[in-house]
């Protein structure tokens, strides 16, 4: 059986689901490429929440977690199915840590300006775990290592956050900060070199890590990717490279 291959996306600007530009063209382009999952997990830097969670509804809304963008942002759907089965499974899968089933969230930006690119159809079922807030970035890299088997049954585990993500430091114009471009050559050559553990301890290990990530949301969900994909580090492709606003938004896939 095909093993699904796990994936890290910097999601970036919700504008980019309704934009046809550099990223959302990218992520069309990989969804063209992979194999049809059965189902996806996707682990939102949006959903940071005191304790681990997974949607358990039938139906999980769309939910629109940002303001000010225009009237057509807020229009858009992603009426896909959700798995309820899939998310006992992960429940099941991932003790003795506790994952509560959830009815009430559904699925934020992080997770639907993306899978309208990767497939655009909503025809397959997807479910969204939860950051856990209080856990460090190994908890969060077992987690996704408990969760490795559902890639064996083709289901398709992607991390949405971003690789620097600092929005004081946001820049409308100009060169890309030192500090962005020196933390995602550092994760880059990381990522290569297949040192997870590095990884793991970046607040220590990486160039200005406390300004690339004052707090670690948007690189929590790389750790769930890299612990469901570790087996595939060697098998590791770029998605997207480059900056926006100043921010890396470094998007890899393992297998």
């Amino acid at each position: 059986m095909l093993v699904m291959p796990a994936m890290f996306v910097g999601h970036g600007s919700p504008m980019n689901a309704i934009e046809s530009n550099g990223y959302s063209q990218s992520w069309r382009a990989a969804g063209e490429a992979l194999p049809r999952p059965k189902a996806i997990v996707v682990v939102s830097a949006h959903w940071y929440a005191d304790g681990a969670a997974v949607t358990a509804m039938d139906r999980p809304r769309t939910i629109h977690d940002f303001y000010g963008f225009p009237r057509d942002l807020y229009a858009v759907q992603y009426p896909a199915q959700g798995s309820p089965d899939l998310a006992a499974r992960i429940a099941r899968l991932a003790s003795p840590f506790e994952v509560s089933l959830d009815q009430a969230w559904g699925l934020d930006h992080g997770a639907w300006s993306v899978l309208v690119h990767l497939f655009p159809a909503a025809d397959i079922p997807v479910v969204q775990l939860a950051i856990d807030a209080r856990q460090p970035a190994a908890f969060h890299w077992e987690l996704g290592a408990a969760l490795a088997p559902l890639r064996d049954e083709g289901v398709l585990i992607m991390g949405s956050g971003f690789f620097t993500h600092n929005l004081r430091e946001f820049v409308f114009e100009g060169p890309v900060p030192e500090w962005s471009r020196d933390f995602d050559a550092w994760g880059r050559d990381v990522l290569a070199g297949g040192d997870v553990d590095a990884l793991l301890d970046f607040q220590h290990k990486a160039p200005a890590a406390h300004t690339a990530h004052p707090r670690t949301e948007h690189f929590a969900p790389l750790f769930v990717t890299l612990g469901a994909g570790e087996s595939d580090l060697a098998a590791q492709r770029p998605v997207i490279e480059g900056f926006w606003g100043g921010l890396a938004k470094r998007s890899v896939q393992l297998g």
